[in-house]
């Protein structure tokens, strides 16, 4: 099973994953945010249920995920558009839409 950890992390940790998966150590699959609020900013309730609607389907068009989630065509567009440049969906050459996961974790801690 392939799955993407959805975290918040300073921007050091951040740059220190990345260093370390260029030098050629493997990293899990992981999409960091460096807020709680810029997580929720990027990952709406609209988002999330695209992100559930289409997990495990494979590549699938625009098309389908506005009929699967049930909004109009320009706000799934914009919505996928966020997920692509986020890095949780891949757009491909042919155009279909595609979550390269088959489950997601979220982790992140709140304190004061």
């Amino acid at each position: 099973m392939s799955m993407v950890t959805i975290g918040v992390l300073q921007r050091d940790a951040i740059n220190a994953r990345f260093i370390k998966a260029f030098n050629g150590d493997a990293q899990d699959h992981f999409r960091g945010f460096e807020t709680t609020a810029d997580l929720w900013k990027t990952l709406t309730p609209r988002r999330w249920a695209i992100l559930n609607a289409i997990t495990g389907l494979g590549p699938v068009s625009l098309c389908e995920i506005v009929r699967r989630v049930g909004c109009q065509v320009k706000i799934v567009h914009e919505d996928v558009a966020v997920l692509v440049n986020a890095g949780l969906l891949n757009r491909r050459k042919d155009g279909a839409i595609e979550f390269p996961f088959d489950a997601v974790h979220v982790d992140f801690m709140l304190r004061p």
